[in-house]
């Protein structure tokens, strides 16, 4: 169980740095989504399965599409797309597939192999994380959400065209 640990944070820590790395944006989030699985695996392993569902549903599922709807609103026209076309080659996807199929092939083994959790490990349940965050963490959630608000709302006043100086200029 220690191996699959390990392997598992050696992965979230490769492709978290292949995420910062890289110089396209798309590429940078499948990086990304691999990492966010690749602590949601941690998570299952510690025996927080409900942590682990949240990290892949909250995280790698809806945090990313809000990513992915940034940089469509970026809409850089068609030199982007064509250039978004030729980094899109099916050899790109043979990072983020490789270290997702060792995710996938780890998660199996876990759940196959064990039936029970470690000894000094407990399942953590849906109503004590609930009690968590609402709680002593009640702060940090909602600066968290600040943050988020904040990034979204800078991300749309990036993207969006100034139709007012344009309609000026035409008339």
């Amino acid at each position: 169980m220690n191996a699959i640990f390990y392997i598992s944070a050696a992965i979230a820590v490769s492709s978290t740095a292949l995420a910062i790395s890289r110089l396209n944006a798309v590429h940078a989030l499948l990086y990304l989504i691999v990492s966010l699985l690749a602590v949601a695996q941690i998570f299952f392993i510690l025996g927080a399965p409900f942590a682990a569902a949240l990290e892949v549903i909250v995280y790698a599922g809806a945090i990313m599409v809000l990513f992915v709807f940034v940089i469509m609103m970026l809409n850089l026209g068609p030199p982007a797309i064509d250039t978004e076309r030729r980094w899109l080659t099916p050899g790109m996807w043979i990072g983020p597939g490789l270290l997702s199929a060792i995710l996938m092939a780890q998660l199996v083994f876990v759940i196959a192999e064990t039936s029970a959790y470690p000894s000094g490990y407990h399942e953590v349940g849906s109503h004590a994380v609930g009690l968590a965050l609402f709680g002593p963490y009640v702060l940090g959630v909602e600066l968290a959400s600040m943050l988020l608000l904040a990034g979204l709302v800078g991300a749309y006043h990036l993207a969006r065209h100034d139709f007012r100086k344009r309609d000026k200029g035409d008339a």
